[in-house]
């Protein structure tokens, strides 16, 4: 059976044809040793067809196809031009080799081409790729390596640009960057009250919170200026007038050391560094509150945005988190004590990153590993909702925080909780009339057309009996389609009596029908009528009857 190569280079397809080569003799070892002379290897392997790329954005599509195992048209027609044809019915005499088997799949599913991907394929490419150049005519030394360099590059920017599961990232960045800054803003704040402290030492005892500190020493500067007048905007600073009149009272009776105009400043400069990083802070905290409702928005409504968006951190993305067991999740950001406790044969830790959720620490502790065992099962559900669900909704957060909250009454005062299964398909009702209230607000036209056609006898009628008298013309263009239609089939099941009663009413200008009470009542008078003829067709039945047997007798 004759083997044929396919080999995928940056600048087109190339296929190669091996020969000689049995089942019997396929030895890797021997393949590998044959690699490097060219001479040896030419006689085995010679090159059949070439197909080169048409631009760098055609050999990035086909990169692509290849990568994700499909087969593209070009590919196709390129292989059914270059392979021998195989008759209908009968087995192919080749088969085809390839270095990736998704695609070979592919291939054989779509074309029936018999393909094969082993270690003596794949070494037999790799000798291909060693002296491809030479191999084919055209191809000058240093294009291949142009060519693979330009579609490195171009494939790597398509997959950082496009790659959709790793918006996420913006989620970790936010989170490193928040804890970062909490860290360099109390360091700083520290630094302002020991440097501000030389100058105003009570200060630090009467404003303990670090933003309000900053403020206050900006604004105060020199402490011997600060008299009473400025006691409306310090309260305006500290929120608290007695507060404030402390501060200037304090001013007065201060021990601190006089500072120089230029040391103030500097004091000032970094006080209004520390205000920018915490207002800068703020905005960061919003961002991410923002960002973790659009990508996992059934996590931050269970468990809280920032305890949410560590955990996709730590795991490295949203998918990542997925996939974990909730037992992995449980201890997630532990691991250290989880391996010393391995190491020592130890108490394993009950809690990672999930302890800074507030269910815990509401929990007894007794109850806190319970606690964090079942927030870990309902943490990880969410995880794989926001991970897989097309559409984003927090139903399900908030359900199974009421999960959540149900067993901590469970712990505390017995009240038995509901089932899981209960809570999902309540969560699935809601979404699902969620749904359709957006398709109502969007009818479509069918609705419409079928909802006029039932009310057009009442849209019709009411307006001509309110606005206008009676009209006797007894024109069938006044009354609706829908009437129309109902006397038709009347007129049909109707006998030619009752017809020109109904003529004559139509005449006498009852044309127009005031309320639907008028139909009920034409229903009932025909089924009378119809009741009439029966009784006379009976009747006349009886009457032939006896004429007959008096005309026997």
């Amino acid at each position: 059976m004759a083997l044929y190569l396919l080999y995928e280079s940056a600048s087109g397809y190339g296929l190669f044809l091996a020969h000689g080569i049995d089942e019997i003799g396929q030895n890797t070892e021997a393949v590998r040793n044959s690699i490097d002379d060219l001479n040896r290897f030419g006689k085995v392997v010679k090159i059949e067809a070439f197909n080169p790329f048409e631009s760098a954005l055609d050999a990035l599509n086909q990169c692509n196809a290849v990568s994700e195992g499909q087969m593209t048209e070009e590919l196709q027609n390129f292989l059914e031009r270059s392979l021998p044809k195989v008759k209908e019915g009968k087995k192919a005499k080749f088969s085809l080799g390839l270095a990736e088997p998704k695609l070979g799949s592919h291939i054989h599913e779509v074309t029936k081409i018999p393909c094969q991907s082993n270690e003596f394929v794949l070494e037999i490419l790799r000798g291909v790729r060693l002296h491809f150049e030479k191999f084919v005519k055209n191809l000058k030394p240093g294009d291949s390596e142009k060519a693979q360099l330009g579609l490195s590059h171009s494939y790597s920017r398509a997959k950082v640009k496009f790659n959709v599961n790793r918006v996420d990232n913006m989620v970790t960045q936010a989170i490193v960057l928040l804890d970062t800054l909490d860290k360099d803003i109390n360091t700083f704040a520290m630094r302002v009250r020991e440097w501000y402290s030389w100058h105003f030492p009570e200060l630090v005892k009467i404003v303990n919170d670090n933003y309000l500190y900053a403020k206050v020493a900006k604004f105060v500067d020199d402490k011997s200026q600060l008299s009473e007048d400025k006691i409306s905007a310090l309260t305006e600073i500290v929120g608290d007038e007695d507060k404030a009149k402390e501060i200037v009272e304090a001013a007065k009776a201060s021990m601190g050391q006089d500072l120089s105009p230029v040391d103030l400043i500097n004091v000032k400069l970094f006080a209004q560094r520390v205000m920018d990083l915490v207002e800068y802070r703020k905005n960061l905290y919003d961002y991410l509150v923002a960002k973790m409702h659009d990508i996992a928005p059934n996590l931050a409504a269970l468990i809280g945005e920032v305890v949410g968006a560590r955990l996709i951190s730590h795991a490295g993305s949203l998918t990542n988190l997925a996939k974990c067991p909730s037992s992995t999740l449980q201890i997630l950001g532990a691991e250290k004590a989880l391996f010393r406790a391995l190491k020592t044969k130890g108490n394993t830790p009950k809690y990672g990153l999930i302890f800074h959720s507030s269910f815990i620490g509401r929990a007894s502790a007794r109850n806190k590993g319970r606690m964090a065992r079942y927030l870990a099962n309902k943490c990880s559900i969410a995880s794989r909702l926001d991970c897989f669900l097309d559409k984003s909704t927090t139903t399900f957060g908030e359900k199974l925080r009421e999960q959540v909250e149900e067993r901590l009454d469970f712990y505390d005062k017995g009240v038995a909780p509901r089932k899981n299964l209960d809570v999902m398909k309540a969560a699935i009702e809601t979404v699902e009339d969620k749904d359709t209230e957006m398709d109502v607000d969007e009818p479509s036209t069918k609705k419409s057309k079928k909802k006029k056609s039932k009310v057009d006898v009442v849209e019709y009628a009411q307006p001509m009996i309110e606005d206008k008298p009676l009209e006797t013309n007894g024109d069938a263009s006044e009354e609706p389609k829908s009437e129309k239609k109902k006397k038709k089939k009347e007129k049909r099941k109707s006998e030619e009596e009752a017809e020109h009663e109904e003529d004559q009413t139509v005449g006498n200008g009852n044309g127009v029908h005031e309320d639907g009470t008028a139909k009920k009542k034409k229903k009932k008078k025909n089924k009378e009528d119809n009741g009439e003829e029966l009784q006379a067709a009976v009747e006349i039945k009886k009457k032939k009857k006896k004429s007959k047997v008096q005309d026997d007798e």
